[in-house]
């Protein structure tokens, strides 16, 4: 892919919750292997914008390319092979009541990977979490922090192209953040991974994402680097909200 080609595109994109119009963004284009963090109000349209770049919420109109295919048109194994090329973490992960190995390798039994594979491929992801050696515990007796880790190993043991992440440390301490952070640059940065995260924590966004965006009631308001957005930002409500004056 060249590198000034999106790897995902949004276009008219509109979605509609109980006949409200909660999502409203006519163009937004995603490049490979860049962070990006998705800002706003609570209300904005940020999660609803996750769910439906992965597969997870059709919209109610417009269309969202992954590698130049309309993916709410293609076929439904097609579609398949579109949402194994992405994983979504959310706020607070769901984990079985197994092992943290069997956890991260749940999806590679799911897809017929033979057993060496899953064990050579649960094992490198658990080290780039940091958790190998909790990988025989149980999963539900986790901390807050370590269950996000394993949530996160869960997603790029499967070799993804598009990590989406939704609030991923926003019930965590500090030094949890910090490690969470830590991970998803070097996922970024080692595995060429796409991340889209969205946050509440402007410092957050300010600290890890290469590319941010504001989004406000549902409308595409400013798309800048993150340099940008916190130096000289060009929307005035994008100035507000980032210094704490917009009222919502």
């Amino acid at each position: 892919m060249k590198s000034d080609q999106a790897l995902l595109q949004v276009k008219s994109l509109s979605h509609k919750f109980n006949n409200q119009e909660v999502l409203n963004i006519e163009s937004l284009n995603f490049k490979s292997g860049k962070v990006y963090g998705i800002i706003g109000p609570s209300g904005a349209g940020k999660s609803t914008l996750l769910r439906i770049l992965n597969l997870l919420t059709p919209p109610t109109q417009g269309k969202v390319f992954f590698h130049n295919h309309d993916i709410y048109r293609l076929q439904p194994q097609q579609r398949i092979e579109v949402q194994r090329k992405m994983a979504m973490v959310f706020q607070k992960p769901v984990l079985f009541k197994h092992t943290v190995k069997e956890n991260v390798a749940y999806g590679l039994k799911i897809r017929g990977s033979d057993s060496k594979e899953i064990e050579d491929k649960a094992n490198e992801a658990l080290d780039r979490v940091g958790l190998r050696h909790l990988a025989e515990r149980s999963a539900i007796s986790l901390s807050g922090g370590e269950s996000q880790r394993v949530a996160l190993a869960r997603a790029i043991v499967l070799d993804i192209e598009v990590l989406l992440l939704d609030e991923p440390t926003a019930n965590l301490d500090p030094g949890n953040i910090t490690i969470i952070e830590q991970l998803i640059r070097r996922l970024n940065q080692e595995m060429r991974t796409t991340v889209i995260m969205v946050t509440h924590n402007i410092f957050q966004a300010q600290r890890i994402a290469d590319d941010v965006i504001f989004i406000n009631e549902g409308e595409l308001i400013e798309k800048a680097s993150a340099e940008h957005i916190f130096s000289a930002p060009q929307d005035k409500r994008t100035w507000q909200f980032i210094n704490g004056e917009m009222i919502y």
